[in-house]
């Protein structure tokens, strides 16, 4: 059985991800990429078509988010996307709830069906970890989720607490207060991207660097690693 679903879940990300990459190239003007003008074009067209039926987009980004994840897709697309799309507030709100709903739709996947497969991959890699996550999984899976998972892989973060069966509501809520910072940044830069491309005449990497929606968000994301940095070195380097 956890077989079939391997492979069922192989298959189901591959037509999601070729569905995604089939929109994107039989929409997008390949032939224009170097034309600032058809990025002006596409921010009216996308600004339009999100503006006149909000709350359906939103439910059609927030399913996708949910399989996306789910099937072990990775974060930061979905993150700049959600931005440029819907702003920084709205964009946050949505992408922290529905990359948190796919993460446990994964983690309660994972703890049914690969449990010994998950143990087998990961437990020798973090099994100075399991019993300081033991000791307050919600505690110390917000910092994990907070510092961005020691860099582990985001498909395979969501899968760390199949190692000490975590309870799903301590992971879904220690994932969605952990993921608000760094999520808020990340839509933050996408919002400022559409801003950039709407009010700017010409491409200048140097002003688009300049512009306060740009900068402000990379210089709190900066910060954010630093204090990442001193938080993984304080909680978890200590676990060796």
């Amino acid at each position: 059985m956890s077989k079939n679903l391997k492979i069922f879940l192989g298959i189901s990300y591959l037509l999601v991800l070729f569905a995604f990459l089939f929109f994107i190239f039989t929409t997008i003007e390949t032939n224009r990429l170097d034309d600032f003008s058809y990025y002006k074009e596409l921010q009216v067209e996308l600004d339009n078509y999100i503006s006149a039926n909000v709350l359906i987009n939103l439910t059609y980004f927030f399913i996708f988010s949910i399989i996306w994840v789910s099937l072990l897709g990775f974060g930061s697309p979905i993150l700049i996307i959600s931005g440029i799309l819907f702003g920084q507030w709205m964009g946050t709100f949505i992408s922290v709830v529905s990359i948190s709903v796919g993460a446990l739709i994964l983690y309660s996947i994972g703890i049914f069906f690969f449990r010994d497969l998950v143990k087998f991959i990961l437990e020798k890699k973090f099994e100075k970890y399991i019993t300081l996550f033991k000791k307050n999984e919600f505690f110390y899976f917000f910092i994990y989720r907070f510092i961005g998972g020691l860099g582990v892989p985001f498909g395979l973060q969501n899968l760390i607490p199949v190692l000490f069966d975590m309870k799903k509501i301590n992971y879904f809520l220690s994932s969605f207060l952990g993921f608000i910072p760094s999520m808020f940044i990340m839509n933050t830069i996408g919002a400022g991207l559409n801003s950039y491309i709407e009010s700017a005449q010409n491409f200048s990497m140097i002003d688009l660097i300049l512009t306060p929606e740009i900068y402000l968000p990379i210089f709190f994301f900066i910060v954010l690693m630093i204090v990442s940095l001193m938080i993984k070195r304080k909680f978890f380097d200590d676990a060796n």
